[in-house]
């Protein structure tokens, strides 16, 4: 399995517009970040996990020609908004493509991206087959995933565990039940927002206790905004076995 890091900063991206701070300005490709997204191959099988703003970006920069599925972790703009760049593999793979998430982001696409599922369709728009994820694990041929239930304040939201990688963005909250789930992962990605206190995210302290406690054999966390410092800064500071993720790195396992 090849994991590669599409997107690895919070909604505003990294530089934020009109912001001129150490991190803003720095001219460390580390500290340029696009938003969330982590592209899985594994099983002969291209995944990508979240389309943000940049998706076309992103694919691009990492020539990416075969889309096999998207997998949505919840509806916010900044993992939703790049879906109708999908039509290009539509396009090369002669094939609708398949979507998988939650009702309410079904429902949530079905009304941003109301002309793809309109009776009479202009032509070239894109094409999609939706499934709905459930509480149980699913499969994208024989490949199973794990959704894992977890909390983005008060938002329900999921991540994944794929084999033994298991992708969580935007949490603030992971029940003990779900952390089952996410025993014996190898590669752990977990957001990390800032330092100070956030009503929706873990901070760099939170998302370390939490590491510690899955004890993967490596965690990388993603979600980062420009508050919580230069990559060069933060990564002096880790823990063994965990740190910083940054776009275009590729792990593998």
């Amino acid at each position: 399995m090849t994991i590669t890091f599409l997107g690895t900063g919070t909604s505003q991206g990294v530089p934020v517009i009109g912001c001129g701070c150490e991190v803003c300005a720095s001219i460390d490709y580390r500290d340029k970040r696009l938003r969330s997204s982590v592209f899985v191959q594994t099983d002969g099988l291209n995944l990508i996990i979240d389309t943000g703003p940049d998706f076309r970006q992103q694919i691009l920069r990492e020539r990416i020609r075969k889309l096999d599925a998207v997998l949505f972790t919840h509806e916010h703009k900044d993992h939703t908004a790049g879906l109708d760049d999908i039509r290009a593999f539509n396009y090369l793979q002669k094939t609708d493509m398949p979507v998988f998430a939650r009702e309410k982001v079904i429902h949530q696409i079905q009304r941003e991206f109301a002309y793809i599922f309109t009776d009479k369709k202009y032509p070239g728009i894109p094409k999609v087959q939706m499934h709905e994820i459930l509480k149980e694990p699913f499969f994208i041929n024989d490949l199973k995933i794990m959704p894992i239930e977890i909390m983005h304040y008060r938002l329900p939201i999921i991540g994944f565990r794929i084999k033994d990688f298991t992708y969580i963005t935007d949490a603030n909250f992971i029940s003990e039940e779900e952390l089952e789930k996410i025993e014996g992962t190898k590669v752990l990605v977990l957001n990390a927002l800032q330092n100070s206190p956030h009503i929706s995210h873990f901070t760099l302290q939170e998302a370390i206790d939490v590491a510690l406690k899955i004890k993967a054999e490596k965690t990388f966390f993603t979600h980062i905004s420009h508050n919580l410092g230069s990559h060069k800064k933060v990564s002096a500071v880790l823990p063994e076995n965990i740190f910083l993720g940054y776009d275009g790195l590729k792990v593998s396992l």
